[in-house]
């Protein structure tokens, strides 16, 4: 006999999962047999949500050490809460050990989180991220598949230390390297360095793309208020993972869904978001991506036009002095949305069944150096600017607060290196007679020609200049670079060289003119030049000829169209899959 249901308004007959276990037919006899085969009795999992925790944890990927325990306090949520976990692997996306970029496999992992959320019986999802590219992948494919979803961060990193001096992920490491390459750091420091950098599990603890991605993850309305700011190992941490439970099984009676949270207008609070906290230049592309997938138009011009009227008020590395742990402790995101609310659409729905305003409530700011005023940012405008020119007709991006203040406007002769191997080659040659003036050039390092766009674009600089107290040059490329590194670096060329962009029409001596203020940036050569030029360009040969790389060089979109799959951008609903 059916139990009474003691509210009646949330009917399991309506529950997805309920086509493959209500039915009294032979194919629900084996699902529900299957399900006590794991040691389940029926009032497990009869009559209530299943809410999939789809868990990136590998012990290859360092930022989410923490994630085995975090699934089991997500579990403890859902049964709190009336519902039955599921724990589903998903395929990690580790910033430090996947080669050639973990940005060459995000479309894969999206794939695979669409069509698991699709072919099980599953009427919500955890989505356990936080390691940069694996927060775009989770919520790319949630968002394609239309399930109730709530993202769960994995929370910045504990503060690194070293002789007494705070180190922050990345952006510690490119400076102090230059320093050894400047011949001022020797090997034991080095090693000393090496181990006080990354004191914890969770992701990068300055501004880099992890800690921007988990930061739109909130502001989009899809993780709960507050929760991209906690640290990974505090114990408020694992409270919120157990609150991500509990209300993943509310969104599932209620059927609150992605695209019911991804509004254009939720995309505008990101962009504000990432520009009022300096974030990673990485944004731009996944943010596109994402919109494509919740069927939104977001293109780059609308990063810049958000980006002239947002001040950084964050005042955390690259950009800053800070890291996230001051950052949460100084009331973190919560704590600066209360200081841009007129920059932001606060009746956006949120996870949380609250608006944005309402999730902001009476937030406040417990540190105005580690969050700034409004009337005293870091910077006046925001910290990604868009350029365009002949060299790039569909646009490059630049964060200026990473950069020397003299650099942003510059002109200077070309040296060009072909690919990455030719550039480690050739960069110390004392022969090229670089100096500061000169503009570094790196081609064939975008989605296709690298391939993957990956995090070349913080060109190194020549170890003769560095010794010479040089620490920053313009540096020109079709690469990202991670949102942890600093520097005058022009990136996301688009088009690439690879596909005859004009990045691969420069040659040595070209003058080049950055006019960051005006949105410029100008190869000086003419019209009838660069067509002969042209005539003369060979594609390169593509370097991986089947399997998934096959398809990846076929489908792959340029940097300012989001770096996503033609057929997966938003198109007609896939059915729900038949059960026979």
């Amino acid at each position: 006999m059916p139990s009474e249901n003691p509210n009646p308004s949330r009917d399991p007959a309506k529950l997805r999962s309920a086509r493959w276990f209500a039915p009294d037919d032979l194919r629900s006899f084996g699902h529900r047999s299957r399900a006590k085969q794991m040691g389940y009795d029926t009032e497990d999992f009869k009559d209530k949500p299943i809410v999939a925790i789809l868990n990136t944890w590998s012990d290859l990927n360092t930022c989410h050490t923490h994630f085995r325990q975090r699934a089991e306090e997500a579990k403890r949520g859902v049964w709190q809460a009336g519902g039955f976990p599921v724990e589903v692997p998903i395929m990690t996306l580790s910033e430090t050990y996947m080669k050639p970029t973990s940005m060459y496999y995000r479309n894969l992992v999206a794939m695979e989180v669409e069509e698991t959320l699709r072919c099980y019986p599953i009427d919500a999802a955890v989505l356990m991220g936080g390691c940069d590219k694996t927060v775009p992948a989770l919520i790319m494919g949630a968002t394609s598949a239309n399930i109730p979803s709530i993202f769960l961060p994995a929370g910045p990193m504990l503060k690194g230390n070293w002789r007494g001096e705070t180190l922050g992920s990345g952006s510690d490491v490119w400076k102090f390297w230059a320093e050894r390459g400047a011949g001022n750091l020797g090997c034991d420091a080095w090693c000393e360095l090496e181990d006080g950098i990354a004191r914890s599990p969770g992701h990068c603890m300055t501004m880099g793309t992890a800690s921007t991605m988990t930061s739109m993850a909130e502001a989009l309305g899809i993780s709960l208020p507050g929760s991209s700011s906690i640290p990974a190992v505090h114990s408020a941490h694992s409270r919120m993972a157990t609150h991500c439970g509990r209300r993943a099984v509310e969104i599932a009676w209620d059927q609150l869904k992605p695209r019911d949270l991804l509004t254009p207008e939720a995309f505008d609070n990101a962009i504000v978001t990432d520009m009022a906290l300096g974030g990673s230049t990485n944004a731009i592309i996944h943010l596109i991506a994402m919109a494509g997938r919740a069927g939104v138009k977001l293109t780059i011009d609308r990063f810049d036009e958000i980006s002239h009227r947002t001040p950084v008020i964050a005042n955390i590395r690259p950009s800053g002095d800070y890291v996230m742990e001051d950052f949460y402790d100084a009331g973190g995101l919560l704590g600066m949305f209360s200081r841009i609310r007129e920059h932001l659409h606060l009746d956006c729905p949120t996870v949380s069944g609250q608006t944005l305003g309402e999730c902001i409530g009476d937030a406040e700011v417990f540190d105005d150096d580690v969050i700034r005023p409004v009337d005293q940012p870091i910077a006046k405008a925001g910290g990604t600017f868009v350029l365009r020119g002949n060299l790039a007709p569909d646009g490059c991006v630049i964060k200026p607060t990473a950069a020397e203040p003299d650099l942003l406007k510059h002109r200077g002769p070309a040296v060009v290196f072909t690919d990455y191997p030719d550039m480690k080659a050739r960069l110390n040659d004392e022969s090229l007679g670089l100096t500061r003036d000169h503009v570094i050039i790196l081609q064939n390092a975008g989605p296709i020609g690298a391939p993957g766009i990956p995090e070349w674009g913080m060109l190194p600089i020549p170890d003769k200049l560095l010794k010479e107290g040089v620490r920053d040059m313009v540096r020109i490329s079709d690469a990202r670079m991670s949102g942890t590194s600093y520097g005058t670096c022009v990136l996301h060329v688009s088009p690439e060289s690879a596909i005859g962009g004009p990045l691969a029409l420069v040659r040595d001596g070209d003058m080049i003119e950055l006019d960051v203020e005006r949105r410029k940036m100008h190869l000086d050569v003419g019209d009838e030049e660069l067509e002969y030029r042209r005539s003369e360009w060979k594609a390169p040969e593509t370097k991986i000829k089947r399997g998934y790389g096959q398809l990846y060089a076929e489908q792959i979109t340029q940097a300012h169209e989001g770096c996503d799959f033609r057929f997966l951008h938003d198109g007609p609903e896939t059915p729900e899959p038949e059960i026979h």
